[in-house]
């Protein structure tokens, strides 16, 4: 936990924004129909960073809880969370081994790839919750640089989701730019089993 918190608290410190002040176009593209759909305003979002994400949602209505490991993320987060006058609950928390105790209407998980956390992201889900899943794609270019447990497959994220009670209501992989990336937007089946 600690090699991971000091490599964050690194990248963090480094720019004044590491993923820049805006939300994921994802997210932006997405928060109407989110606002739409969502039966209550309770939202988590995984590996908030910064808390660019955590941000625009507070600033839609919800009440977030924002997790990261990086104290220095979490500190810029709250920062900017009190200069636009709203609240949000950052918790710094290691997300390895991580289950999520409570239950939300929306749940976000941007830039972070840890597949053993998914079935708890799921399960953590109001009934008729959204979950918005958006994270690096495996390419030749990344699998020569990046550990390949941390880039979803082609077809992984339609074929993790698929196999849950819900419906996907949009999916798209880009390997557009530099960076390609995979994106589902989940919602969970309204009936409790």
């Amino acid at each position: 936990m600690e090699a991971d918190r000091i490599k964050w608290n690194r990248r963090f410190e480094s720019e004044d924004s590491f993923l820049g002040l805006r939300p994921s176009p994802f997210l932006s593209r997405e928060i109407d129909r989110i606002k739409l759909l969502v039966p209550g305003h309770a939202a988590l979002d995984i590996a908030c960073g910064e808390g660019r994400n955590s941000l625009f949602l507070a600033q839609n209505g919800f009440q977030v809880t924002a997790l990261d490991i990086s104290d220095v993320g979490l500190s810029k987060g709250v920062a900017r969370a009190k200069s636009a006058g709203v609240s949000i609950d950052f918790r710094r928390v290691n997300l390895d081994g991580y289950r999520i105790s409570e239950k939300y209407d929306l749940i976000l998980n941007f830039n972070f790839l840890m597949r053993g956390l998914i079935p708890s992201e799921v399960q953590a889900l109001a009934p008729g919750g959204l979950l918005l899943f958006d994270t690096i794609l495996e390419s030749p270019q990344l699998l020569a640089s990046h550990d390949p447990s941390y880039l979803l497959r082609k077809g992984e994220l339609t074929k993790i989701f698929g196999a849950y009670q819900g419906e996907i209501l949009f999916s798209e992989e880009s390997d557009e730019g530099d960076m390609p990336t995979a994106r589902v937007l989940f919602r969970k089946s309204h009936e409790t089993i």
